[in-house]
């Protein structure tokens, strides 16, 4: 009985494999992305300008101030790394566990977007702890300017979304390596050749039953 070559089938398979559902193409770009949202919040996302009134003697020269993504919306750096994570554990995982790890991307995707909404609806207030922390006064007014980050960080959240998605219809094009694939595609070349009574016991001592 002529048994198939699982080699050629595998080769076939990863040939046939399109360009988007590539595992390499694809978790390149989730961590493309997500190091692009972290990346974000090391840049200034809202300029301050402060009341001379209320910094007072020792702080009246410096009346501008730049606040960072990482503390107008805390919440984006943590949740770009647990993207980041996400996206590098969807390379080893099996198929169950891929679709864990989509929805804890797009969870985390769905947060970024959220914090940083939140920042362009209302910058003042995502200002307010580093206003406290120049004045040492709470709840004060000032004037703000929003950069372009935080809508950068809106789009770049979305499209991690759109990308971790693509895990689940491409995941069915990975190949997945397991100890019982190893053993049946041994045991399938094993018994390619003739088998004899030598050959047969070999294989009982490894467990195999030839029969």
């Amino acid at each position: 009985m002529p048994v198939p070559d699982v080699t050629a089938g595998s080769a076939s398979k990863a040939a046939g494999t399109p360009a988007w559902a590539r595992k390499s193409t694809l978790v390149l770009l989730v961590a493309v992305l997500a190091l692009a949202v972290f990346g974000t919040t090391t840049q200034t996302w809202i300029t301050v300008t402060l009341d001379p009134n209320q910094v007072g003697q020792a702080g009246s020269a410096q009346t501008a101030l730049q606040v960072q993504g990482s503390k107008a919306a805390t919440a984006v750096t943590a949740l770009a790394l647990v993207a980041l994570a996400g996206g590098l554990a969807a390379a080893i995982a099996g198929r169950i566990a891929r679709w864990i790890i989509t929805a804890i991307i797009v969870l985390a995707s769905a947060g970024i977007v959220g914090a940083a909404a939140t920042v362009l609806a209302d910058p003042l207030a995502a200002a307010q702890g580093s206003i406290a922390a120049a004045t040492g006064v709470t709840g004060s007014s000032a004037g703000v300017t929003v950069t372009a980050f935080p809508a950068i960080a809106v789009v770049v959240g979305v499209l991690l979304a759109l990308g971790a998605l693509l895990i689940i219809p491409a995941g069915r094009y990975w190949k997945s390596r397991t100890k019982y694939d190893a053993r049946t595609t041994g045991s399938a070349a094993a018994t390619a050749g003739p088998v004899d009574e030598i050959d047969s016991w070999d294989r009982l001592s490894r467990g195999d039953d030839p029969t």
